[in-house]
């Protein structure tokens, strides 16, 4: 079986709506035998494809399967950093509790033990990762488990905290919630 049509196949058994996002080293272990010339080549001719869809450097989508389309932004920073301290806050968090009246659509902002940085996501749109040293222990208290978007999500009270920590505009932040 040609490596490219055996991708495929693994590709389709592998995917599900839980799992849709896959990272480079994910699909690389699919064919662990083939050159990385080889390999570049088979994941190219799967996005021209369309059997992949590049989210963004290093992530992909499998679009077969049904997956939770208002929550791949999330996801996908959870799989972008899953080895750092990261959480929701910020202008998302914010938003989501009627405290912010405007936000860019399809932007997600989270607190982050890694640096800072800007990822665009091309058409699905951008996560944005603000660097913070606090620690999970500290924070704790102020941190529930999304599991929808299979992120930690700030308190109002700590998302607040670092839009000034951040030194972020207030000026859209009503301190009532919107109706």
């Amino acid at each position: 079986m040609q490596p490219s049509t055996y991708f495929q196949r693994q590709l389709a058994e592998l995917a599900s709506a839980e799992r849709y996002l896959f990272s480079t080293s994910d699909l690389r272990g699919v064919l662990p035998s083939v050159s990385p010339a080889s390999f570049k080549s088979i994941l190219h001719r799967a996005v021209r494809d369309g059997v992949l869809v590049r989210v963004c450097r290093g992530l992909h989508l499998y679009p077969r399967v049904d997956y939770p389309k208002g929550l791949l932004l999330y996801h996908a920073a959870s799989r972008l950093r899953a080895h750092q301290f990261n959480y929701l806050s910020l202008e998302s968090v914010l938003s989501d509790a009627g405290l912010i009246s405007q936000i860019p659509m399809q932007w997600v902002t989270l607190m982050s033990s890694g640096r800072t940085s800007t990822v665009s996501c091309g058409s699905f749109g951008t996560i944005e990762f603000v660097h913070t040293s606090q620690s999970a222990a500290i924070l704790a208290d102020e941190l529930t488990y999304d599991s929808r978007c299979r992120l930690w999500r700030a308190s109002t009270a700590l998302a607040i905290r670092d839009m000034r920590n951040t030194r972020r505009s207030l000026d859209l932040l009503h301190m009532e919630p919107v109706s």
